[in-house]
């Protein structure tokens, strides 16, 4: 028995809405949630339904939408919209720019449900066939239907009518037999599958005499009825397939709930995700097995990672490939090319063509060139500020293997009585003399230490035991003493306190002569 194919004849998109309620300069359709924009997952969703043809009605910021359209599906049809408003409208406008002999099933999508699979496009089709109705319409349940269209269903489970919220209210005030439309809590997802020949005569005969003075796409229900025609629904039980977007709030509800499917379905693919909730995987990026996602990962754009890689955290890989086995820690990368095995970070940012060779080691503090070469970096103010040792440094310290902030020194051992630089700003490499003098600083004494004087000692000292010192030349010696200036404080004396003046009499005492003793 053959095989029945299934595939739409054709997919009409609608894009043409304003969306006033996001506020934007930015078309509704052209945000982007998931490393897409609305419009892309969208168009992504009609390609997977495999349609003969594909055709989006535009109309606000015509010129970028299009533009949008073209970059993403060349060969997908635009159609634009004229003055006349409304989803049924929007719909004949589309249908205008296809073959006018088409024939078969035509789907007609939103711009703005990004949530909205191929699969279901499939299924929708394949049930419309099957049943042999004029019209399927996908719908779904909520809680609370809201500003959403209703849809009527009679006693055999058909679609009788399709109600737009505002009409729904007008006929309750009125009082009528349509007056419980408003508690349905069946809603129209305004996804369909027409006939493609009932379509094209029932948008004919559509009018404007409603509510908002729109040409509806829900009248063509009502028009397939009064010809006797069937319609049925197709509901879905994921409700977020239906869901649209109108503001930056849904946007980022469905931007988060889009985020969430995605990382459970690389989990589910043989990826290890330690956090999912600080994990964001755009939809086109690609993951080996066994790879593990750290915490506080963000994979965007065509980002390509191989198989038991170790990505983050805190890292960011935009339009990024990582290769198998390969380390990313604490990195920015963008167009960047990372090889196998290779490790990248912590604190790295790869430049756009940046390319690592398979083994390649990249970090953001520098390294020696060679083995036992000492990378210098000296201050800005003269050629050799900074190049002394500290003066508390110890006298002798354990060879270090970590690098400091400076660079990094080597890691010969030392021996007992041997200068360490510690870790000063600014240093020179060590001597590479067989023979090195000592230089130790003795611990200043508080007596007569004033704040303007020099914590070094002077050469001759008993501190001091010639030569140079070993990370460094040796202090200058000290020129002759300065005589303070009147009214500088000099050393000895408090910050705060004069030193104590005696008053000089100009003349001395006179002292009474002896008294002599009485014979």
């Amino acid at each position: 028995m053959p095989v029945t194919s299934h595939d739409p004849a054709a997919v009409i998109v609608l894009a043409a809405g304003e969306g006033t309620r996001m506020k934007s300069t930015t078309p509704k359709v052209l945000h982007r949630i998931g490393g897409r924009t609305l419009l892309g997952h969208a168009l992504h969703a009609a390609r997977q339904a495999a349609p003969r043809h594909l055709a989006v009605v535009v109309r606000h910021e015509r010129d970028r939408v299009a533009a949008h359209v073209e970059e993403l599906d060349a060969d997908a049809l635009v159609a634009d919209q004229d003055e006349v408003k409304g989803t049924g409208r929007a719909c004949e406008c589309g249908l205008e720019a296809l073959p006018e002999d088409l024939e078969g099933t035509v789907l007609v999508t939103m711009g703005d449900v990004p949530l909205l699979t191929g699969s279901t496009l499939r299924e929708l089709t394949e049930r419309h066939e099957r049943s042999g109705a004029a019209v399927t319409v996908i719908t779904a349940e909520l809680p609370d239907a809201k500003s959403y269209g209703r849809v009527v269903r009679d006693d055999a489970g058909d679609v009788v009518a399709i109600m737009e919220f505002k009409d729904a209210l007008a006929h309750r005030e009125a009082g009528d037999e349509w007056s419980h439309v408003v508690d349905v809590r069946e809603i129209n997802s305004g996804i369909y599958a027409f006939d493609a020949a009932l379509l094209r005569s029932a948008l004919a005969r559509v009018g404007t005499d409603n509510a908002q003075g729109e040409k509806y796409l829900t009248d063509v229900v009502a028009i397939a009825r009064d010809e006797g025609r069937r319609v049925s629904a197709h509901l879905v039980e994921d409700l977020w397939q239906t869901e649209g977007v109108n503001d930056r709030v849904q946007l980022a509800q469905l931007g988060r709930e889009l985020n969430r499917r995605t990382v459970e379905h690389w989990m589910r693919e043989g990826v290890t995700v330690v956090d999912p909730a600080t994990t964001w995987i755009d939809a086109d990026v690609t993951i080996g097995r066994d790879t593990v996602l750290r915490p506080a990962v963000q994979l965007l754009g065509a980002t390509t990672v191989g198989s038991e890689a170790v990505v983050g955290p805190d890292t960011t890989l935009t339009d990024t490939v990582v290769g198998d086995r390969a380390s990313v820690v604490r990195t920015q990368a963008e167009l960047a090319v990372v090889g196998e095995g290779a490790s990248v970070g912590p604190f790295s940012y790869l430049r756009p063509g940046t390319e690592l060779g398979a083994t390649a080691r990249s970090a953001a503090s520098w390294r020696p060139r060679t083995p036992g070469s000492v990378p210098v970096r000296r201050c800005p103010t003269s050629p050799t500020a900074g190049t002394r040792p500290s003066a508390r440094a110890p006298t002798s310290a354990p060879a270090r293997s970590s690098p400091t902030t400076t660079g990094w020194p080597s890691t010969a051992p030392r021996s007992a009585g041997t200068a360490s630089s510690g870790r000063t700003r600014c240093s020179s490499p060590p001597s590479t003399s067989p023979t090195v003098p000592t230089w130790r600083p003795a611990r200043p004494s508080r007596a007569g230490w004033g704040r303007g004087r020099s914590r070094w000692p002077a050469a001759g000292s008993a501190t001091w035991t010639g030569g140079s010192p070993a990370v460094g030349p040796a202090p200058p010696p000290p020129g002759p003493p300065r005589t303070p200036s009147p009214g500088r404080r000099t050393p000895g004396t408090s910050r705060r306190r004069r030193p104590h003046r005696i008053p000089v009499p100009t003349a001395p005492p006179t002292r009474p002569p002896p008294r002599r003793a009485e014979s």
